[in-house]
């Protein structure tokens, strides 16, 4: 409810800032026209991620990563890398964080490991692994728009050597934190079988398509909505329970509208204007290591103050129509929101999965262990860059 009043309030003041003019109707026009094909495509991936989940999807993902793991804790920890990194790629931050958590924690018990290992890798990834695909996050999907490229391939052909950083710097630390949880051994479990058989292959079907369609450059919003009316029918004929007005993410999507129409009223009023022109150095902006280097720091910065979507929005002006830059800015508000609690709102959705499975972690240790992992991915994202 939290995000809901927030994003009530935001939207509150937006109306407020047109109706005072601050923020002309045109604007706000050419704002929900960029915006509201976004929302659209979250609202749809949300559905589709949950009712897959409940088919039973995801569980026998980590039940096959148990499997090649081989019984070597460092063999299972691997396929959870790589099984967050391919959800996250292709599903989303949010699906990583929110959905992949919990069925992770349960399978370390499972196998008798230490839950707090993968928990880890999970959100981690969740926020860094996020910078190969439009799809992978919503500031991506902002991001696109503004650089000009055709298709999600050519976005991919930008962002991969970054990408890549964001995934083995993470895990390099890991590897160093938890090095005596993740040399030993386990016994590997069964794989569970689906509740509703017919459910669960359905769901994989369409997983598979929306996966397809999505990389092979099909509008993104259509591709997910369409996506979810199928599973959401399937569904109401074999499993009608899992529909639940709950499972509509309708507080995010709230305060991600919010977030928009209140950063577009700052930039409208020019209030954005010193910060811009500051990470520019007065200038258009160029594409050194250092000029790419202190843009991304502004975006690492930025996301830990007040979080990575609005961090992306205040900041957009300073790329300066330059695909590089605003692949600098992408790798700063997506691989340096790991120190503060409230720099993503996976995180934030994370700890309270994490929580609700009886595992704890301090948000000072989370902090402690981000303020290492952060500036080392946001450092080593801009040098790839420039590969």
């Amino acid at each position: 409810m939290r995000q809901a009043a927030i994003g009530a309030g935001l939207l509150v003041l937006g109306g407020i800032a047109v109706a005072t003019g601050l923020l002309p109707v045109p604007t706000l026009v050419e704002l929900a026209d960029r915006v509201i094909p976004v929302l659209a495509f979250v609202l749809g991936l949300t559905i589709v991620a949950e009712l897959a989940s409940d088919a039973g999807v995801f569980d026998r993902l980590a039940d096959l990563a148990a499997r090649v793991g081989g019984g070597r804790t460092i063999g299972l920890w691997g396929a959870v890398v790589v099984l967050a990194v391919l959800c996250t790629v292709f599903l989303s931050i949010d699906t990583t964080a929110v959905l992949l958590t919990p069925i992770v924690i349960t399978l370390a018990r499972r196998v008798g490991l230490p839950p707090m290992p993968f928990a880890l890798t999970t959100v981690w990834l969740a926020n860094t692994a996020s910078l190969l695909l439009p799809v992978s996050n919503l500031t991506n999907l902002l991001a696109v728009t503004k650089i000009g490229l055709d298709g999600p391939l050519p976005f991919a052909g930008l962002m991969v050597w970054a990408a890549l950083a964001g995934v083995v710097v993470p895990c390099a630390v890991l590897l160093v934190v938890f090095r005596k949880q993740l040399f030993g051994r386990y016994e590997p479990s069964g794989i569970r079988v689906p509740a509703d058989r017919g459910f669960f292959l359905a769901a994989v079907v369409v997983l598979l398509a929306l996966v397809v369609a999505l990389t092979a450059g099909v509008t993104v919003w259509i591709a997910a909505i369409a996506a979810a009316v199928v599973l959401v029918a399937v569904a109401a004929v074999r499993q009608p329970s899992s529909l639940r007005v709950s499972r509509v993410p309708w507080q995010p999507l709230l305060l991600a509208a919010g977030l928009f129409v209140v950063v577009e009223t700052l930039h409208a009023t020019g209030l954005t204007d010193p910060l811009v022109s500051a990470i520019r150095g007065g200038g258009s902006g160029g594409t050194s290591f250092g000029d790419l280097l202190a843009l991304g720091g502004a975006g690492g910065v930025a996301s830990n103050a007040i979080d990575n979507l609005p961090a992306y929005l205040v900041l957009e002006p300073a790329a300066a129509g330059e695909p590089l830059r605003y692949a600098a800015l992408l790798v700063g508000v997506n691989a340096g929101c790991l120190i503060t609690p409230w720099a993503s709102l996976a995180t934030l959705l994370w700890h309270a999965r994490l929580r609700a499975e009886g595992v704890e972690l301090s948000w000072g240790r989370y902090m402690l262990l981000g303020c290492i992992v952060a500036p080392l991915t946001v450092v080593a994202g801009v040098a790839a860059l420039l590969l």
